[in-house]
């Protein structure tokens, strides 16, 4: 956690918004795998964490936009718990932590939302995301599932937005702690991706260094030679000399906060020359991307440049034929290039995406895109200062994809389907990284981690 001033100061935050009445703030229960009392690794709701720093299941926070209190909900632990846990902090003490005087019973929660239901006082809460939040807050207002999802307060969801997407300089702490630690996997990745190794055991190398901290994957580790599926989560093949490995893995420190890298590596060491041509094009396209951030810059608008430096890269090699600007508005370059340039991370890796994606992604200066491709791109709207973002643009040869489009000739004016087809076997590459927006411009952030085909090529020596 964070000092106690830190989270009054972020729900001092709360109270300048349009909100107004009680801002309700559930964490995360505990979920079980296979029983009750056999549970997943614990991760609390993402908002809780930002407002009331506790990492602790089964508690809520409430603050009333009249008085500026909060007040924490939650229970004792008994003596019941203490045989299994050991001894825990008491809910006044953990409230302490951060920066909250009162502390209530969970029991209690109920009677304080219905109360202000019957007093007319608006009680506010952000979109649920998982099951168990749904349904609790169902109980709580005395209402169904269906009435509960649709009842979320957008003036809070836009408040919170506004306040969490800007990062403070101990969140930037945070998260460059979390890609030291993620340097360190992808580099012992790079080393352990020999020839006839299983993609498993690799796995294994990156996330012994991350779980010897007794840390967690900000999402499950995608490493594949199948870099053409882009959320691939199987490691189930061998590695062959020659092969091209996507890895997109992250760690998440102690404190929560994300990382989310992606390189791609030969296995072998050494890129083929057809293998360098494109690799130096996403190269090209992300290098491109990160100097054109900067406040005031739409990331829809970063998105196509780094689009239009693939067409025009891949112009160059036969892929596409035409003028560049139209293979990029009308959705053609997509065919290889099929998702978004990037994502906010914090302490969620899609940040705030629980909220509502386009809530999060999009203003009033940036519409998503209807095209194939343009259209998953989950962030569009413009930059400000504080922001932290992803940059991971990525070229990829999806055979269906590709056979899909030249059935329908989609297209079929800008793409070379024969050159296409005659890389039907390479898979994909994607390079990635976290990239804070400055008051100037940008800077990626961590120490930097091999990505040039020198560098991939030394370390991987």
């Amino acid at each position: 956690m964070f000092s106690a001033d830190i989270y009054q100061t972020r729900r001092a935050g709360l109270l300048a918004g349009e909100a107004k009445g009680l801002l309700l703030f559930p964490g995360n229960p505990e979920a079980p795998m296979n029983y009750l009392h056999n549970t997943y690794p614990f991760v609390q709701d993402s908002s809780f964490r930002y407002f009331f720093g506790l990492n602790e299941p089964n508690l809520a926070g409430v603050i009333d936009t009249a008085s500026g209190e909060a007040t924490l909900f939650g229970d004792d632990p008994g003596v019941d718990d203490i045989v299994w846990t050991g001894e825990l902090p008491t809910l006044a003490e953990r409230a302490a932590r951060s920066g909250v005087t009162k502390a209530r019973p969970y029991a209690d929660l109920a009677t304080v939302v219905q109360d202000a239901v019957r007093a007319g006082i608006p009680v506010h809460y952000l979109a649920p995301y998982r099951a168990e939040t749904v349904l609790e807050l169902a109980r709580l207002f005395g209402t169904t599932a269906m009435s509960v999802k649709a009842g979320f307060s957008p003036a809070l969801t836009r408040r919170v937005v506004a306040l969490r997407e800007i990062k403070g300089e101990e969140e930037i702490a945070e998260m460059e702690r979390a890609l030291s630690v993620t340097r360190q996997m992808h580099i012992a990745a790079m080393k352990a991706a020999r020839p006839g190794a299983m993609e498993h055991e690799v796995v294994g190398e990156m996330e012994g260094i991350m779980r010897r901290r007794d840390w967690q994957l900000a999402y499950p580790s995608i490493f594949s030679r199948r870099g053409e599926v882009l959320h691939n989560h199987l490691h189930d093949q061998r590695l062959e000399a020659g092969d091209l490995v996507v890895n997109d893995t992250g760690a998440s420190a102690d404190s929560g906060y994300a990382s989310d890298i992606t390189r791609t590596i030969p296995v072998g060491g050494r890129f083929s020359e057809r293998q360098k041509a494109l690799y130096q094009i996403v190269l090209d396209m992300q290098l491109a991307a990160i100097d054109a951030i900067r406040p005031g810059a739409r990331y829809l608008d970063v998105h196509k440049l780094a689009a239009r430096v693939m067409a025009e890269g891949m112009k160059a090699l036969g892929f596409f034929k035409g003028d560049v600007d139209a293979i990029v508005e009308s959705g053609a370059y997509a065919i290889a290039f099929p998702h978004g340039l990037g994502h906010q991370i914090g302490l969620d890796v899609h940040d705030m995406e629980a909220l509502g994606e386009d809530l999060v992604g999009y203003d009033d200066t940036a519409e998503r895109s209807k095209l194939f491709g343009m259209g998953y791109l989950r962030l569009g709207k413009t930059l400000k200062a504080g922001m932290v973002l992803t940059v991971e643009p990525g070229v990829y040869f999806i055979p269906a994809l590709i056979d899909a489009w030249r059935k329908e000739g989609r297209h079929a004016d800008m793409i070379d389907y024969d050159v296409f087809a005659s890389y039907r076997d390479f898979g994909g590459i994607r390079i990635e990284d976290n990239v804070l927006v400055t008051d100037s411009g940008s800077r990626v952030l961590g120490e930097p981690i091999p990505k040039t085909i020198r560098d991939v090529e030394a370390t991987m020596a």
